[in-house]
């Protein structure tokens, strides 16, 4: 068996021995259906007359935000993916991983599908939550697809950060202390709930290098009624990147985990 082919058949039973513990917990799958639904109805009740500034640029507030309450979704609740890497070296679990063949990159490979699978199933709620309440997606299923890409590939980025932060440190307090920096300032130096255009200079700069606006721009652009293909390929092709370099990193700091113990 080939070194891909182990590394995949690894994260594989890895990634089901997660989901099995996830799903024995209703009430955390519960808020994980329930949060996005709250952001969604009150963001948008709270900001729907906004649409009426002039050079907003779009008609309906509620098909605005829906792609803003999904990149926020990605990013918190990925943000707390460490919390699950704190449990397993705490429970004495990774040490008891670390004794068996397992591959290595498999045990921290699987910590980021997990978080993958629970950010498309509420991706998915929150769409459809914006179509009960009458959202429209001009881009069609093509434009939806590109939006969970992109959250997916957002929270890629998270989760392996979180993950990295979390074997380094090994306390739940600063995991606590990154998220509360980290998710309003990203979430409002990015377009999610404001127009682009509508912010001052300084913040455009800003969010021209902040991944939320990666995955938000390549999602409006494809969900429009006449996607810009260049600038979906041009903003998932940075968040691959960065998501690419956050698991490499997340996988190397297991490793010097694994030489301490």
């Amino acid at each position: 068996m080939s070194t891909v082919t182990t590394l995949a058949t690894h994260t594989w039973w890895m990634t089901g021995r997660r989901l099995k513990v996830l799903v024995k917990q209703p009430a955390f799958v519960v808020v994980l259906l329930v949060q996005p639904a709250i952001w969604l109805f009150l963001f948008g009740n709270l900001f729907r007359r906004v649409v009426e500034l002039p050079g907003f640029g779009a008609g309906d507030y509620l098909d605005y935000i829906v792609p803003g309450v999904v990149v926020m979704t990605a990013v918190s609740s990925n943000m707390w993916a460490g919390m699950g890497v704190l449990e397993e070296i705490e429970r004495g679990t990774m040490n008891r991983l670390l004794t068996t063949p397992v591959s290595r990159s498999a045990i921290m490979n699987a910590l980021v599908v997990e978080q993958g699978i629970s950010t498309a199933v509420q991706v998915l709620a929150i769409i459809l939550l914006g179509l009960a309440a009458g959202a429209d997606y001009p881009g069609g299923v093509a434009g939806l697809v590109v939006l969970l890409v992109a959250a997916l590939l957002l929270g890629t980025v998270f989760s392996a950060l979180s993950n990295t932060i979390g074997m380094l440190v090994r306390q739940r307090e600063t995991i606590i202390g990154v998220n509360t920096l980290l998710l309003l300032p990203l979430t409002f130096l990015s377009s999610a709930f404001m127009a682009e255009a509508l912010m001052p200079s300084w913040m455009r700069t800003v969010a021209g290098g902040n991944p939320v606006n990666w995955a938000l721009a390549a999602a409006r652009a494809a969900m429009s009624a006449d996607p810009d293909w260049g600038v979906v390929a041009v903003r998932c092709g940075w968040l691959a990147l960065a998501a690419a370099a956050m698991v490499f990193l997340s996988t190397r700091t297991f490793r010097a985990y694994q030489k301490s113990v």
